[in-house]
């Protein structure tokens, strides 16, 4: 039984020897809301996001995100709401997670605002048994077949927001629980640690069609290194966009987008792993694929003077 309980903490990634247990995204930019709950309502419209995201293809039982979110203000553009679905899988394991979220916009000035923003839902993990080969097959523990935890989960944030910038803060997993997976059981080693993520970016402007957009975001988490993630794109007419993006410890990523009349937008990355894992993979294959509705009633309250 000790074993098994050292097994299912490894594979959760709850002990010191691994990263981060949150999804990660290539695209952070346009996955922002789901980084951050106070992103939620800071633009003139109502955004809905779904990302798909397949990590080391080539390699067997390798990570797959899913995630949809929609968040939007209200009437007065004071308060933004939300809610995050996504399922993590990786191997025998499973997490799916729902949060909703509240934000309040402050306006500092005439074009910039701090939004504070807060989610709160649950984690559910999974193990299925049937995908994992024991080396005892007497072994009786996974006897059921299906194991999980079910836990409250919360998430704060801050973000600074203007059309030319941003900075963002953000506080995943601010409840660290400790997941039981077993009726029997009065001590775990699994749990959820706290996150901590920081982004910034600034959009320069090369000529009335073109802009260019560098952006880094930073992510701690007890006691693995810190991680840097670096963008930059290239935007042309506020609706194509080229670029690429390095992260420490990992990849290297190109990505394009497109969108189509200012309403529905699209997003794929590639990640070059430079790790050892590039011996044994393939890439990674990410896809986004967003819907906003705008409204005449939105645009007019000015919020933002453009749809990016």
């Amino acid at each position: 039984m000790k074993k098994i309980l050292v097994a299912l903490a490894v594979v959760f990634g709850f002990t010191e020897a691994v990263a981060q247990q949150t999804p990660l995204y290539s695209q952070y930019l346009f996955n922002d809301y789901a980084i951050n709950p106070a992103v939620g309502g800071s633009r003139p419209y109502y955004d809905v996001k779904s990302n798909h995201r397949y990590q080391w293809i080539g390699v067997t039982d390798s990570p797959r995100t899913y995630t949809l979110s929609m968040h939007g203000p209200n009437k007065t553009g004071k308060m933004g709401l939300g809610f995050l679905l996504y399922t993590d899988i990786v191997g025998p394991t499973r997490r799916t997670g729902i949060q909703f979220s509240y934000s309040y916009h402050l306006q500092l000035s005439d074009a910039t605002k701090l939004s504070l923003g807060v989610s709160a839902g649950v984690q559910q993990f999974m193990i299925d048994a049937s995908k994992i080969t024991l080396r005892d097959p007497d072994d009786n523990v996974f006897s059921a077949g299906l194991q999980s935890a079910l836990v409250p989960d919360a998430k704060f944030g801050a973000y600074l927001y203007h059309d030319k910038y941003f900075v963002s803060i953000s506080l995943p997993q601010i409840i660290q629980n400790k997941l039981y997976f077993f009726e029997e059981q009065s001590t775990t080693g699994s749990q959820l640690e706290d996150h901590y993520y920081a982004a910034a970016g600034y959009k320069f402007d090369l000529s009335d069609d073109f802009q260019v957009e560098p952006s880094v975001m930073v992510k701690y988490v007890d006691p693995a290194p810190i991680q840097f993630d670096f963008m930059g794109r290239i935007i042309y007419r506020d609706a194509i966009w080229v670029g690429g993006a390095f992260r420490t410890d990992d990849a290297i990523s190109t990505m394009i987008g497109y969108v189509y009349r200012q309403n529905l937008m699209f997003g794929y990355s590639y990640d070059i792993t430079t790790t050892n894992l590039k011996n044994y993979s393939d890439g990674t294959h990410e896809i986004m694929i967003g819907v906003r509705f705008i409204t005449k009633r939105l645009l007019e309250q000015g919020k933002s003077k453009t749809l990016e």
